[in-house]
């Protein structure tokens, strides 16, 4: 059994890593030439964005249903190897809840032949059993260390694995994926910031857990449809998502606010010279740091304390021209003195639009 438990975890590992996600084909477009207004354009991958796809830094390609990049498979999770992915997920904590199992039970057997009990002390005699002198497998003070290690890791692999598997299904069972569950708890921001009043609803939940379940496991391990046109709920539009992204999108410009670079700043991971909190309070996070200029501009959306994400403007580009997004000290900038032309919108003014 424990040997088919890890042949079926590898199995599934390896399917999830050389498989892949499935990529949306450089220079697509949807058949219907009016629908492109619905959908973002990938400069990089010289096509539009299918619904449900987004694009991977790490990859550099839209991804198909992207759920998230995992470097334990060097690989994205996405539309391909969804399945072979969650159970690689179910599997892994199983396995090593057996070989748990395996690990007591030989330490709990080969102890209680070596342990004595006294009138004021127990002693433990790791050179020999006392009931059993010619145990079937040599257990010396090496070996109850090496299965004491093993069980800490099997038992820490449970608990982490096991965690993300049941992050995995709650997505699943709703027909989301990581990236789309945070989607739609923006789009409720967006609109109780603006109070328009609109409901979203996630155009893609079939209504059931099983549909939901079916859309991704199959017997023949083939997922669903192609990647690129899916199925939605009655009353929703093929486009509901991606239309939400684009107002996400320009709501995230009316946000964002100018500044300029004061400092120079090389776009370490933990900058030395930036101030202790600074070094200390870095970003957890894959997404990547950007170097500044002395007199560089950036438009910041989002921040902590001690840094700030935003998109470099690069001099050669124009109006939403090519930018550069990333992290960076909130110390190494300073908010720009905006005249009567570029000034941002005020609280009233956005919340109108």
């Amino acid at each position: 059994m424990l040997l088919n438990w890890t042949v079926m975890i590898l199995y599934n590992y390896f399917s999830a890593m050389f498989v892949g996600p499935g990529y949306v084909p450089l220079g697509w477009t949807p058949e219907k030439s009016q629908d492109c207004m619905y959908l973002q354009y990938c400069k990089v991958c010289q096509s539009y964005k299918a619904p449900r796809s987004h694009h991977c830094r790490k990859c550099n390609r839209c991804v198909m249903k992207m759920d998230h990049h995992c470097p334990w498979i060097n690989n994205c999770c996405g539309y391909q190897n969804h399945a072979s992915f969650t159970l690689f997920l179910l599997l892994a904590p199983l396995g090593c809840i057996h070989a748990s199992f395996i690990f007591v039970m030989t330490m709990y057997t080969q102890l209680y032949n070596r342990i004595s009990f006294g009138w004021s002390s127990v002693k433990i005699d790791m050179s020999a059993a006392k009931r059993d002198p010619r145990p079937i497998i040599p257990f010396g003070l090496s070996a109850f260390a090496a299965s004491l290690f093993a069980l800490g890791l099997a038992l820490g692999t449970t608990i982490a694995v096991g965690m993300l598997f049941i992050i995995q299904m709650k997505v699943i069972l709703t027909n989301k994926t990581s990236i789309e569950s945070w989607i739609e708890e923006k789009a409720k921001d967006r609109i109780q910031y603006y109070q328009t009043g609109e409901t979203f609803i996630f155009p893609y939940d079939m209504g059931s857990k099983w549909k939901n379940f079916k859309q991704v496991f199959t017997w023949s391990g083939i997922p669903e449809g192609d990647g690129l046109d899916w199925p939605v709920r009655d009353g929703c539009h093929q486009y509901s998502l991606t239309i939400e992204q684009l107002k996400q999108k320009a709501d995230k410009r009316v946000r964002s606010v100018r500044y300029r670079a004061i400092e120079d700043y090389s776009g370490v991971c933990c900058p030395v010279t930036k101030g202790v909190k600074t070094f200390f309070t870095t970003p957890c996070t894959e997404e990547p740091r950007i170097a500044l200029s002395k007199g560089d501009l950036i438009l910041a959306t989002r921040g902590l304390n001690h840094w700030m994400y935003g998109e470099k403007i690069l001099d050669s580009a124009a109006d939403g021209g090519i930018r550069e997004r990333g992290w960076f000290p909130r110390k190494c900038v300073e908010k720009c003195q905006y005249d009567s032309e570029t000034d941002q919108p005020v609280d009233g003014e956005k919340k109108n639009r």
